[in-house]
């Protein structure tokens, strides 16, 4: 099983929308370890990394998010395997 990671930067009404608690249970459902956090600038950022599909679905599903939300755009990058053991909440940033 490959494992993999990527960042993205999640664009729209994603602020305010339960977005990272949605996340959160997303990428606990999928096995997936990361993070998730809103930005200053009104984005929500996330690194996820864990098996290929999972990764691939996260990122689909994220899309979509919670009912109140309206994604606009994902910018997805390929970052390096951090090893992270669960996935969680960060601060603003």
């Amino acid at each position: 099983m490959a494992v993999i990671a990527r960042h993205l930067t999640i664009l729209g009404r994603v602020q305010g929308v339960f977005y990272r608690n949605w996340a959160l249970e997303r990428a606990n459902s999928l096995g997936l370890a990361g993070w998730v956090r809103n930005r200053m600038d009104g984005s929500v950022e996330a690194m996820v990394e864990g098996a290929e599909q999972a990764v691939g679905q996260f990122i689909s599903l994220a899309h979509e998010g919670p009912p109140a939300a309206h994604v606009t755009r994902i910018d997805v990058a390929v970052v390096d395997v951090e090893g992270l053991a669960s996935f969680q909440k960060r601060p603003t940033c």
